[in-house]
C-alpha cells in the first residue's frame, strides 16, 4: 500500500493519500487545501482517485473538496453529522482570520463498519464522535487514519460545536485502544504515532 502524506494550508491539517499499488486506485482523506500539491502528488504516483473521505467537515480538512472533485470526479464521502459544516467552510474559516472554500454535498455517507474498498485495499470505518458530531477513523492493514480525535500525546480539541469531552476520550477507549499495540495512527495534525504509545504516555488516557 502506497501511503504519501501533505500538510496542507495555514493550520497544517495532514492531507493523507492512499494507493493501492496493483491497481493504481487510490483515496484521499482530507483534502484541507492546496488542491494543486494533492493532484501533483496523485500525478506522480501514477494515482486515479477513487474516493475523497473527510475524517470530519472542520474547514481545515475538506477546503479543497470543490477543486478536488472538479478535477477528480471522485466520490465524496462524510458522516451525515457533519456534512452541514460543508456549505459554511468560508463563514467557518473567517472566524479564524482565514479563508476556505464551500464544498459540494457529499456523494455518500459514512457509518460505523463500512467498508471502502479501492484496487485491494480496504478501509473499516469507525465513528468516533467527541472532537465532532460525525468524526469518523479509517483502518486498514495495521494503520489508523484518525483525523482530530488522537494526536501524538494529545486528543483533538473538544470546545467547537458537536464538541463532547468525555465522548472523545470514551471512544478513543472503546474503539480505538483494542487495535493492535503496534497499529500505526496517523493524525490529522502532526507526528505518526502508534497505539501502545497512545496508551503508555498520552497524558489524557492514562
Amino acid at each position: 500500500m502506497i501511503i504519501e502524506k501533505r500538510e496542507v494550508g495555514p493550520i497544517m491539517a495532514n492531507c493523507y493519500i492512499l494507493g493501492c499499488e496493483d491497481t493504481r486506485e487510490a483515496v484521499v482523506i482530507d483534502p484541507g487545501d492546496q488542491a494543486d500539491l494533492i493532484l501533483t502528488t496523485l500525478a506522480s504516483l501514477n494515482l486515479k482517485v477513487k474516493y475523497l473521505l473527510n475524517t470530519h467537515g472542520h474547514f481545515d480538512h475538506v477546503g479543497a473538496n470543490k477543486k478536488m472533485k472538479d478535477a477528480t470526479n471522485a466520490l465524496l464521502m462524510i458522516h451525515e453529522a457533519d456534512e452541514p459544516m460543508l456549505a459554511d467552510l468560508n463563514k467557518a474559516a473567517s472566524s479564524f482570520g482565514l479563508a476556505a472554500e464551500n464544498s459540494p454535498k457529499a456523494d455518500a455517507y459514512l457509518k460505523e463498519g463500512d467498508e471502502i474498498t479501492f484496487g485491494n485495499i480496504t478501509l473499516t470505518v469507525v465513528h468516533t464522535p467527541g472532537h465532532s458530531l460525525g468524526g469518523v477513523c479509517f483502518y486498514t492493514k495495521g494503520h489508523l487514519f484518525v483525523g482530530d480525535t488522537l494526536f501524538a500525546g494529545s486528543i483533538g480539541r473538544t470546545d467547537l460545536p458537536g464538541g463532547d469531552y468525555q465522548q472523545l476520550i470514551d471512544n478513543i477507549r472503546q474503539k480505538l485502544f483494542p487495535f493492535s499495540d503496534d497499529t500505526m495512527v496517523h493524525p490529522g495534525h502532526g507526528p505518526e504515532t502508534s497505539i501502545g504509545r497512545e496508551k503508555q504516555s498520552n497524558p489524557f488516557l492514562r
